[in-house]
């Protein structure tokens, strides 16, 4: 029999989480020796929104890569609506819009720049139940004394671990177009009539072009199939009337949404990103999740390592992400529940009109790490009430 491979530890999947993961481990020890895998090439492309919140660039700055996409134009004005319902107005801090074709494959070399060992390989099993002090192994020949499941939404490492768990999950469809004159320099969300959520998009990158689509939540077991890529078009049209217009690149992706509560075993076996079910379940955001939780693995890696304890990296990891994430998962699955309520959303988005805090905690909501708190939950039930008033502009900053 062929000896396994020996390494400190093995990423599957070298999107954002395992680059992250990647990064966090040798930052923490630039001696370790970190195998990431993949089954495609890089760069290669994938069905996202590509919105880069400042989030994501502050936990990047920890491991060395903040400047990742300073290249790209910044983007501070964002729309929301449904129907009359409107406003618009200026995020506190700069979002950029960076095709994961671009994003993905630049923090991949980050990466390989600090150490790792990337290697095209599909993983076809995991094992991390050995008797004590054995290896997880990956595909029966890649041994790791400690491995990160950064595979996405149909992850194979979150399978072995958890088995299928029922889980809520979304369907987008997005594509790139010229962007319209009424749409450059901005971010526009409108919210449809079907499953909530569902909205549309139009994100403007730039250079000329917008990353555009549409989303929404799938019925669940035994409510019917998925909508068809034709009907996702058509809302698309209806809701941002020509924002499609010479649309190409058209990708569909499953989004497995975050829950109440979130899982990670006991173990060597680590759960990252779209692999942990960590999907805003109120925007579908998850870049940020998928990076800060595999910089979190990567550190718990290193140390875990370093203690000669690479078995208790799983709870470590489990109470790391819960300390960090564990409120704002609550408040956003709360979030998302009442959204599902269309005069919930009509008043979320009149409670932002009137007040630019209630604007920008929706904006922390849904791309990082924001709570409901008083002045929000005050906006909503003040709007509810009001039911269909106008609403005023918002206060707009310099």
């Amino acid at each position: 029999m062929t000896t396994p491979e020996q390494w400190d530890l093995v990423v599957v999947g070298a999107g954002p989480a395992g680059s992250a993961a990647a990064l966090g481990a040798l930052t923490a020890d630039p001696a370790l020796r970190v195998l990431l895998l993949d089954r495609r090439d890089f760069p290669r492309d994938k069905s996202c929104g590509d919105g880069i919140a400042p989030h994501v660039l502050d936990a990047l700055a920890e491991v060395g890569a903040g400047d990742v996409v300073d290249d790209w134009a910044p983007l501070r004005r964002l729309e929301l609506a449904r129907g009359d319902a409107r406003v618009e107005g200026t995020m506190r801090r700069d979002v950029r819009v960076v095709p994961r074709q671009v994003f993905d494959a630049r923090l991949v070399e980050r990466a390989v720049a600090a150490g790792a060992v990337l290697r095209r390989h599909r993983a076809t099993s995991v094992t991390g139940d050995g008797p004590p002090g054995t290896p997880a192994l990956v595909s029966g020949t890649i041994a790791g004394h400690v491995v990160v499941g950064a595979d996405g939404a149909h992850s194979l490492v979150r399978a072995a671990l958890l088995g299928r768990r029922r889980q809520d999950r979304a369907i987008a469809l997005r594509g790139y177009a010229p962007t319209p004159p009424e749409l450059r320099g901005r971010q526009v969300i409108r919210y449809g009539e079907r499953s909530q959520p569902s909205y549309a998009w139009a994100f403007d990158r730039g250079d000329g072009y917008a990353n555009v689509g549409y989303g929404e939540l799938l019925p669940g077991p035994g409510r019917g199939g998925a909508p068809s890529r034709q009907l996702l078009l058509d809302q698309l049209e209806a809701l941002i009337p020509g924002a499609a217009t010479g649309g190409t690149g058209w990708l569909g992706h499953h989004l497995p949404l975050s829950g109440w509560r979130w899982h990670q075993p006991s173990g060597r076996v680590l759960l990252v990103g779209d692999a942990a079910g960590l999907v805003n379940p109120l925007t579908g955001e998850g870049i940020y999740y998928a990076v800060a939780t595999g910089i979190a693995a990567g550190r718990t890696a290193a140390r875990c390592l370093a203690e000669g304890r690479p078995e208790a990296a799983g709870d470590l990891h489990r109470r790391g992400v819960r300390r960090v994430l564990g409120t704002h998962l609550k408040h956003t699955w709360t979030a998302s529940r009442l959204s599902r309520s269309p005069a919930v959303v009509d008043a979320g988005i009149r409670a932002a009109a009137r007040d630019q805090r209630v604007f920008d905690t929706l904006v922390e909501l849904g791309l990082g790490d924001g709570r409901i708190d008083t002045r929000l939950a005050t906006g909503l039930a003040r709007s509810l009430v009001r039911g269909t008033d106008v609403a005023r502009p918002p206060s707009i900053r310099p």
